[in-house]
């Protein structure tokens, strides 16, 4: 730890040197407080320095106070953007909001998976699949996990909604809503540009510009773009490496309001994120004891290999392969550079969208809206992450499976909104549809091949010749041996309702909410190609169902405010495009019971809020997962089957349990000095379901990526250091998970998790006219903890365990610049 000391030290003495530096060339000090750096952090935010400020959210299709608002709600605010260094979602998964839980698809940062409450899938990264927790970008429901990683433009705010949300957002929210809401033009002539440099040759860059208002037409032009080289090398000569990635993206936001109680915002952004996964090492050899074979020649002169036991020459499937030479079990050190090089390139994901939000007061508080949206995403998947991690060693065999992927999805989406208030009743009402079309196609080479004994291996050709099959295919375009196919549509029709009535003879102290959601869904799809086969596996599904909601709230006080609640919500069922025949499963619905409080103390000062929940879940989607790495069966002959992913989906039988308590502390514990701290406590039970790997056997399930407990907490210094309206910023937050399953149907955990970041910043440092600087340092995983994220022990019985770890420490500085 000596080192993250000394290193903050001397960022402190920088930035105070900076500050006096540009006070001093400055000709006058600036009253004014400092624009966009110095703005209250909404997740822990005091008035002049001594009382918390009041935080708004529009969970309920309008803006109400955080703390009146009946919904146990998390908000990370651009001012903690900021000081945890969050460029895009993946930055949240060391668990700053303890009940939500962000986590890679396989290793893959091109797809994440997102989850609330132990609703966390486990594959959604398909065509006919979907989320479980909605993820939504100024009211526009983003339908696939592709694409969820893109750079994050000029965030307000991310409201983290918590519990089934089926009445006002809909289905697959059964978990709960990442709602990310952004900044409108203002139509007052405004400037933010930062740049930054790190370690791992990162760099960034982004500018936010609002034009002035002209003919009632006011525009906002954002950029950015962010790089960062791998963390883990490629010995391979020009290929790339692990966790790099390479993001940049625009917006363009028009707001046209041509008379009062009337507004048209339209919106265009464009984005492209190129990224590597995450490395996965080979944890540990042979956990299971089993005897070390050794390979011979077949004795029937095929010039194949078997594996056989020491000293016999009759095939042993009772034995382990051995290791090679060139492989070495990591345990729990993280590697910086990998063991075997493998072509790699980065994956690329495309997310391009165009949306019309048009508000419009039909009468006094009474406002109509309609949001329409238009949405794209398009990725190629070069995924190389496992080496000779995942597949045993045998003689000139090929390994490392390069799993490549391309994905086309489109959507549209409209929704009505009639937002309102009555005397004594508060109501919203509306109208949704959404279509979707998304399509894909996969492959899975094998890049590399062994030598005779392992001592080496060779680099297997892009390109073939002749004709393509499973055992000679390459990776270029057309060299590819599909191994899947599939299309899939959606549409969604819905209407719903919410009215909170508060009646006068209680002092308007009680709130009764009701309300509920119709939607009929549809969904058609063909699995048109299984190991380059053409095929014509169909499904069709259609479904209609109504989710309610209860609240009944009551002020207490006037700063205390309890509330009991009953929701439901549900995931769409679909099809597992990784099956063999598509696969069809039904829908998951859950029904959630939660009890909270809301609580304002000590004028202000101090903040808790507490909600405890239960949910029952009925036809939980559980995956079982299979890859078979035997690149030889037992007679020496060629698997066909070697490094094809088969899954396969099933709904649970009976109830699954989900049990919680959460806890948000926030105390202004003097003059600019913020605490806080959160806390969440996760219980799942899934019902044994037949796997149909083991004959239908039935088999323990497990919740993914749910720690039982997890905590955060965090030190805000804000301290004036000039006259000039200057201060320093000092940020500190400490996160801690622990051991969680990766895989529906492995035992198998990962370790617990402890993350410290941390960021200093001189702030609001007057320059020329209303310039003002801010410079700062930060820093990711502080104290460089390595922790193992995503464990697997499926190939113990032939391998040993994989696993990927959490980035290592990462560090730099910023510039920003505000007029």
């Amino acid at each position: 730890m000596t080192y993250p000391k000394a290193a903050l030290a001397s960022s402190m003495m920088v930035l105070a040197w900076l500050n006096a530096g540009v006070a001093h060339a400055a000709e006058a000090p600036a009253a004014a407080p400092a624009a966009a750096e110095a703005a209250p952090d909404a997740s822990a935010s005091a008035d002049s320095g001594s009382r918390l400020s009041e935080i708004v959210v529009t969970a309920t299709k309008r803006e109400t106070n955080l703390q009146k608002t009946p919904v146990a709600i998390s908000v990370v605010s651009d001012q903690l953007i900021k000081d945890r260094h969050v460029q895009s979602l993946i930055d949240l998964a060391d668990g700053g909001v303890p009940s939500l839980r962000v986590a890679t698809f396989e290793a893959r940062q091109s797809a994440l998976t997102v989850g609330i409450r132990g609703i966390v899938p486990f594959d959604q990264n398909q065509t006919a699949r979907d989320t479980g927790v909605g993820v939504y970008i100024d009211g526009v429901y983003l339908a696939r996990s592709q694409g969820l990683n893109a750079a994050l433009f000029d965030v307000q705010r991310i409201e983290v909604l918590k519990g089934p949300q089926g009445t006002l957002f809909g289905r697959n929210t059964e978990g709960g809503a990442v709602s990310i809401v952004t900044k409108d033009p203002t139509g007052q002539f405004d400037g933010r540009f930062a740049a930054g440099v790190g370690n791992f040759g990162s760099h960034s860059v982004e500018g936010h510009l609002d034009l002035p208002e002209f003919n009632n037409i006011a525009i906002k032009i954002d950029g950015v773009q962010q790089h960062q080289d791998p963390t883990v090398k490629n010995p391979l000569a020009g290929q790339a490496g692990w966790n790099q990635y390479d993001r940049t993206g625009g917006r363009i936001s028009a707001k046209w309001t041509p008379m009062p109680g009337f507004s048209a915002v339209v919106s265009y952004d464009k984005a492209k994120d190129e990224n590597t996964p995450n490395y996965s090492q080979l944890i540990n050899y042979n956990p299971q004891g089993r005897t070390v074979g050794q390979y011979i020649q077949n004795p029937n002169g095929n010039g194949k290999y078997i594996l056989v036991a020491p000293g016999t020459s009759t095939a042993c499937s009772a034995c382990i392969a051995p290791l090679s030479s060139l492989m070495t079990p990591t345990g729990d050190n993280r590697v910086k550079v990998a063991p075997i090089g493998v072509p790699q390139q980065p994956s690329v994901d495309r997310t391009e969208g165009t949306s019309l939000h048009l508000n419009y007061d039909v009468a006094p508080h009474m406002q109509l809206r309609s949001i329409t949206a238009w949405r794209t995403v398009s990725t190629e998947q070069w995924d190389n992450s496992g080496g000779a991690a995942r597949t045993i060693f045998a003689p000139n065999t090929g390994f490392s499976r390069y799993s490549l992927s391309y994905l086309n999805q489109r959507q549209f989406s409209q929704e009505l909104q009639l937002v309102g208030s009555l005397p004594q009743v508060d109501y919203v009402l509306g109208a949704y549809y959404f279509n979707e079309r998304a399509q894909e196609q996969a492959s899975t080479p094998s890049s590399n091949t062994w030598n005779v004994d392992g001592t080496g291996y060779t680099i297997n050709s892009e390109t073939v010749v002749g004709p393509v099959t499973s055992s000679n295919q390459g990776w270029a375009i057309g060299q590819q041996f599909l191994q899947r196919a599939s299309q899939a549509f959606a549409k969604s029709y819905a209407a719903f309702g919410q009215a909170t009535f508060t009646p006068d003879a209680l002092g308007d102290k009680l709130h009764l909410t009701v309300g509920g959601r119709y939607t009929n869904d549809k969904r058609d799809g063909t699995l048109y190609l299984v190991q380059g086969a053409a095929t014509n596996y169909q499904f069709h599904e259609s479904v209609s169902r109504f989710d309610p909601l209860i609240v009944a709230a009551y002020d207490l006080t006037d700063n205390i405010h309890a509330y009991a609640k009953y929701s439901t919500g549900y995931r769409a069922g679909g099809a597992n495009d990784r099956s063999q025949t598509f696969a069809a499963f039904g829908p998951e619905a859950v029904k959630a019971y939660e009890i909270g409080t809301k609580m304002d103390l000590m004028d202000h000062r101090v903040r808790l809020n507490l909600a405890g929940y239960m949910m029952d879940r009925t036809g939980t989607q559980t995956d079982f997962d299979n890859v078979d790495t035997r690149p030889y069966l037992d007679n020496g002959l060629p698997n066909p089957t070697f490094n094809l992913h088969t899954e396969e989906t099933r709904n649970a039988p009976g109830t699954s349990r989900i049990r919680g308590v959460e806890a948000d502390l926030t105390v202004q514990a003097a003059e600019g000095l913020t605490l806080s701290a959160s806390y969440a406590y996760t219980y799942t039970h899934v019902p044994a379901t037949a796997n149909p790997f083991l004959n239908n056997q039935l088999y323990q399930v497990y919740v993914v990526y749910t720690p039982a407990n997890a905590a955060s907490g965090a030190i805000d210094y804000a301290l004036p250091v000039n006259a000039n309206g200057s201060e320093l910023r000092v940020h500190l937050d400490a996160n801690y998970a622990d051991p969680q399953y990766s895989f529906q149907n492995e035992s198998v955990k990962t370790d617990s998790s402890f993350v410290v970041n941390g960021r200093i910043a001189l702030a609001s440092v007057p320059l020329n006219g209303s310039a003002k600087a801010t410079f700062s340092a930060w820093s990711r995983n502080l104290f460089n903890t390595t922790y193992i994220y995503r464990r697997s022990g499926a190939n113990d019985a032939v391998l040993g365990d994989y696993g990927n770890f959490n980035p290592p420490r990462t560090f730099g500085g910023e510039i920003a610049i505000s007029f």
